[in-house]
């Protein structure tokens, strides 16, 4: 089974074009994992003082991690994307779903992004 791991910016883009996320990961048959340094960045916009709607963002993403099952993984870093990387090359069943064009050059491995603003494709 394959383990699609989340990014901060992937999470948030899903909650704002209202994409449930969890669902169509499961039905492709992988198992979720969310970094914990991605769960802190997350509550920090949430707190933040970023404009209005990327802190509602942030606490709908809050609210639907809190109602679904996911495991999480630990990097022991606090920059994500440099733990994303080291993650994919580590492990062979890695997606790594992120939209950031910068960490999706660094990996090489499948990756789970947004396509027509509805779809997630792995790539």
């Amino acid at each position: 089974m394959k383990n699609a791991v989340l990014d901060t910016n992937f999470i948030l883009s899903c909650v704002k074009q209202k994409i449930d996320f969890f669902e169509e990961i499961c039905f492709k048959g992988m198992k979720i994992l969310i970094p914990e340094e991605v769960i802190n960045e997350i509550k920090k916009i949430a707190i933040s003082g970023k404009r209005l709607h990327y802190r509602r963002n942030a606490e709908l993403a809050l609210k639907v991690l809190e109602k679904n099952n996911f495991e999480t993984i630990q990097f022991g870093s606090s920059n994500v994307d440099k733990g994303l990387i080291e993650y994919s090359k580590a492990n062979k069943n890695a997606v790594i779903a992120t939209l950031d064009s910068a960490l999706k050059g660094k990996i090489k491995k499948p990756q789970l992004v947004i396509r027509k603003g509805k779809r997630l494709e792995i790539i």
